[in-house]
């Protein structure tokens, strides 16, 4: 078993982050998404919790309930600086209402999530999401009106201190690693016990140096609490073939007296390309 506590370098960056990363979508409050509604007080618990725990390393998003967990995030630090060395990575998102992704939409988005989070700079930057909103071609524009070069000159700059991209589908991040651009790559769902279609990118981070975070190692929830209790897989109805597949899992799980979660956290830690796992937690209890 490994440690998650051990501390890893991502990439060739200069961040040295624990094996477990602190998500905090959950704490944006998404009951349609996770069953659960998470309310203020609770949510600037776990992140306290956390400031005090031996993870040094926090996921979130401008967009995780509207920026709710950003804000909360913010309420947090307000009562208490972060412990030295903590890392906190953020997201910029396009705009929800006109799904404009441009340069502009970068910066501004950067800028709501600093306001949010009382900070001035932060150590790490994705691009989130992009597919949904923009087309490669749009995002990849020079002259800092596409997205990606807008990150590139926030580096640049020094508000950020390194930029990456996150999603889901393998195909599209893979594009943008492929620029050389991108310090990071944070990908979720695709490697877990029951799905490993993240092999690939995961072996051209490894070989152009480029970090990897793993995100969702419980597939949305599935791989945590078993398929008595969740019937979905990536935030959506699972196939039969992943439900049968995480049916198998459990009876080996249950021979061996591991239980399921575990075994999909330790499948995430043990492979030395992945940097840091995120897992969501939503209470100080469950942390």
């Amino acid at each position: 078993m490994l440690d998650w506590r051990s501390r890893r370098r991502l990439g060739s960056t200069r961040l040295s982050v624990t094996g477990v990363c602190f998500g905090t979508s959950p704490l944006g409050s998404a009951p349609d998404l996770y069953g659960y509604a998470v309310d203020e007080d609770r949510a600037v618990a776990t992140i306290r919790a956390v400031f005090d725990s031996s993870i040094n390393f926090l996921d979130t998003s401008n967009n995780y309930g509207a920026g709710r967990a950003e804000s909360r995030i913010g309420v947090a630090l307000r009562q208490g600086a972060a412990p030295s060395g903590f890392v906190i990575a953020t997201k910029v998102d396009a705009n929800s209402e006109t799904h404009d992704f441009s340069g502009d939409r970068v910066r501004r988005s950067f800028e709501e999530s600093l306001g949010r989070l009382g900070l001035d700079r932060v150590e790490l930057l994705h691009l989130h999401d992009p597919e949904f909103h923009v087309d490669f071609k749009q995002a990849m524009k020079p002259g800092g009106a596409g997205a990606v070069e807008a990150l590139v000159r926030l580096r640049d700059g020094g508000s950020v201190g390194h930029i990456g991209i996150a999603t889901g589908t393998i195909a599209v991040v893979t594009s943008y690693a492929e620029t050389g651009a991108f310090d990071v790559v944070l990908n979720h769902n695709r490697y877990t016990l029951v799905d490993r279609s993240a092999e690939s990118l995961m072996e051209l981070c490894a070989n152009r140096k480029i970090g990897f975070i793993n995100g969702a190692p419980y597939g949305g929830g599935i791989l945590a609490r078993g398929s008595a209790a969740s019937s979905k897989y990536g935030y959506a109805t699972a196939h039969p073939e992943v439900m049968r597949a995480v049916q198998a899992m459990e009876a080996a799980c249950a021979r061996y007296d591991v239980p399921l979660a575990a075994a999909a956290l330790q499948f995430s830690l043990r492979t030395e390309i992945v940097g840091s796992t995120v897992v969501g937690v939503s209470s100080p209890s469950r942390l």
